[in-house]
């Protein structure tokens, strides 16, 4: 089955000049020329990649994209018109896998594409995993080391979060934007909170391990390699 990758974008020269690149290498393409109608589609007919434009006229794609994080752990390339635009995506920790900045190669995205889909297919979309770690998506349980753990709501969606890219620092305020449903009603403490407790669920299984890292005055990490 050929991947499928969902374009939202407003400008139609462009959306048919990355439609034809990609469908030409193999792609099933599908196109959005706005931001609100990401969410309803993503619900219906799931895809494997986005190419997002940052530009968008009814929603930020920035903020877009902290919508989508939530709910789904798509792969996403920005597309950006602007170099200071580059600074705030990398800046805000947003979780693009990649980026381009307009004029752009449409051959260049196609292997970009590439590129992200061979570094993300390493699990399914229903799992994936990092060392020690397995995320079942549709019964909402991770393993560690053979092992499922009691997890709560948000200590869930903490710890699939670093498994999704081990080695990512995530500051407090990331976590927070990407796991908590109104992040602006809590502390980032409470990250912390949740972080310790995910951690004593962790030795239980391996109490020799500690497979989270603290990084002072920026954040937590899961390690690349136990």
């Amino acid at each position: 089955m050929k991947p499928k990758i969902l374009i939202v974008e407003d400008e139609p020269s462009i959306t048919d000049t990355i439609q034809y690149a990609l469908e030409t290498d193999g792609f099933d393409t599908v196109a959005l020329s706005s931001g609100t109608a990401v969410i309803p589609l993503l619900s219906q007919d799931p895809v494997d990649l986005i190419v997002l434009d940052i530009g968008l006229p009814d929603i930020n794609g920035l903020e877009l994209c902290k919508t989508i994080r939530k709910a789904h752990d798509i792969p996403i390339i920005f597309l950006t018109a602007r170099a200071d635009e580059i600074d705030r995506v990398v800046g805000l920790e947003i979780g693009a896998d990649d980026y381009l900045t307009k004029p752009f190669s449409p051959r260049e995205l196609s292997a970009r594409v590439k590129a992200v889909l061979r570094r993300t297919r390493r699990a399914s979309p229903s799992t994936m995993s990092a060392p020690g770690f397995k995320v079942d998506e549709s019964k909402r349980r991770i393993s560690y080391f053979d092992k499922i753990l009691d997890l709560s709501h948000y200590e869930f969606k903490i710890l699939k979060t670093f498994i999704r890219r081990p080695g990512h620092v995530y500051s407090r305020d990331r976590l927070m934007d990407l796991v908590w449903e109104e992040p602006e009603t809590s502390m980032d403490r409470t990250v912390d909170t949740h972080i310790k407790n995910i951690r004593a669920k962790l030795k239980t299984v391996k109490p020799d391990v500690d497979p989270i890292v603290t990084h002072r005055g920026m954040g937590y990490s899961l390690k690349e390699e136990l």
